[in-house]
């Protein structure tokens, strides 16, 4: 198996990858499916099944609104947002889908698609059927896809052989599945991380490609900042959540107010909340490794280009690749998914990928990288994913500004050793998979626990 930092960075839509991005993914691809079966003439119902987490926080995290948007035929990192609503509307007003953006069909969205609350599939806690039928009501075709976090997805039959990854055919010239074999070849090679990733990204594209496409990546996390810092208001969802990164902004840019030592901080604060409220907004925002997570490493990005005695392009491209290195190996060894993992799958793993990026920028050998990595992970472990009424706001927004906090320091303390520590990068991701894997499924993405329960939601 391979995987490409593109994998990891992706452009979409919020509020989640898991619930909103992966099932948008699965439903064009069951809609491209239809098409190339040759069934999209003889198509006149089609019916989507959604199960365990997906329909326990499904309607929070806008699933609903995903699936039918795909199987009209469109991608999350082409649609425009503003464009959800409206479509989605229309479509329950008309009770008419446009399946693959070529037939009208009838929909009639309470029997058409389902959030089975009570039942979950045997791969992935993320499941999802789609089924299409003809007039005569005989079922035509029927696949079943896993949302397995950051975005990814994966049919019946791959999930049954793995449930986070898609094998895949493609070769890296440095494959690695775990810190260790990461640290060997780039001390066999002399490489450095960010070297080591450049020669395995440019198996897919080319040098010149690789750095377009990652200064791209950040251009797009720089505008959702933008515009996170410019919108007000309340959020949608009905926990009435206000947006606070505008005046937050508005305050730090006053020259007339009054300083304080942690200023730093509550700039990093700042731009992770402005990302998180985008997304929870429904906003473009680049996956980081998840939607729920998007905040952490965009943050520590801007303390790198607001802060760092000199910043470049060159920095920013070395942050992307060793941070994807990181993201690759909790993807291999663990999950990126909050339902399986609760939220130290997603702030978690942001954390640790954010702070051995951070420290590749300030010049941290290999084994301080790791070490970043592992510091920022484990004072995450046991982190859990419990979400006030299925939304990511209460507490995902305010727990990303903690993220990207905990990186920086994770990377200081890194920085200040020489890269020998007692606990390895691989201890750390061995022990957040079992401690997910002991979890209660309470706490991991269903909001049947925790905050989700205690917290009254209006």
């Amino acid at each position: 198996m391979s995987i490409s930092v593109f994998d990891l960075f992706k452009i979409g839509i919020g509020p989640s990858s898991s619930h909103t991005v992966g099932p948008m993914k699965a439903a064009l691809k069951f809609s491209e499916g239809i098409e190339e079966k040759g069934f999209l003439s003889k198509v006149s119902r089609v019916k989507v099944d959604l199960y365990g987490s997906l329909a326990l926080t499904g309607k929070g995290h806008g699933t609903d609104l995903a699936c039918i948007l795909g199987l009209e035929g469109h991608a999350p990192d082409q649609i425009d947002p503003n464009y959800v609503i409206p479509r989605t509307e229309e479509v329950r007003k008309t009770h008419l889908l446009n399946l693959s953006g070529k037939k009208e069909i009838a929909f009639d969205e309470p029997n058409d698609l389902i959030f089975h609350m009570d039942k979950q599939l045997p791969y992935h806690p993320n499941g999802m059927r789609f089924t299409i039928f003809n007039e005569e009501g005989v079922e035509l075709f029927s696949d079943v896809y896993y949302s397995v976090g950051g975005g990814f997805i994966v049919d019946h039959f791959s999930a049954s052989q793995d449930a986070h990854i898609v094998e895949n055919s493609h070769s890296v010239p440095f494959p690695f599945h775990t810190a260790e074999e990461l640290l060997k070849h780039c001390q066999k090679h002399k490489f450095s991380i960010s070297q080591l990733m450049m020669e395995n990204e440019k198996s897919w594209r080319t040098e010149a490609e690789v750095r377009e496409g990652l200064l791209k990546i950040w251009q797009v996390m720089k505008e959702c900042i933008n515009r996170g810092c410019q919108e007000d208001g309340v959020l949608p969802g009905g926990l009435n959540v206000r947006r606070r990164a505008k005046s937050l902004f508005r305050y730090l840019s006053d020259p007339g107010r009054l300083h304080n030592p942690a200023e730093i901080m509550e700039w990093v604060s700042l731009w992770a909340l402005a990302v998180n409220e985008e997304n929870a907004a429904g906003g473009r925002v680049v996956t980081a490794p998840t939607n729920g997570a998007a905040g952490v490493i965009p943050a520590v990005m801007h303390y790198y280009t607001n802060f760092h005695p000199d910043p470049t392009d060159e920095g920013i491209i070395t942050f992307f690749l060793v941070s994807g290195a990181v993201g690759i190996l909790y993807k291999l060894g663990a999950s990126i998914s909050a339902a399986e993992m609760g939220c130290m799958g997603e702030v978690g793993v942001a954390c640790s990928m954010a702070a051995a990026g951070l420290a590749a920028t300030y010049g941290a050998s290999n084994e301080q990288i790791e070490n970043a990595a592992e510091i920022g992970m484990e004072h995450n472990l046991g982190l859990t994913c419990d979400p006030i009424k299925g939304l990511v706001q209460i507490p995902c927004i305010e727990r990303n500004t903690m993220g990207a906090v905990k990186a920086i320091n994770a990377s200081q303390l890194a920085l200040r050793g020489d890269g020998i520590h007692r606990v390895s990068l691989d201890q750390v991701i061995a022990t957040m998979r079992e401690t997910g894997n002991n979890m209660k499924a309470i706490y991991k993405e269903t909001s049947l626990g925790g905050l989700a329960v205690n917290v009254p939601e209006c």
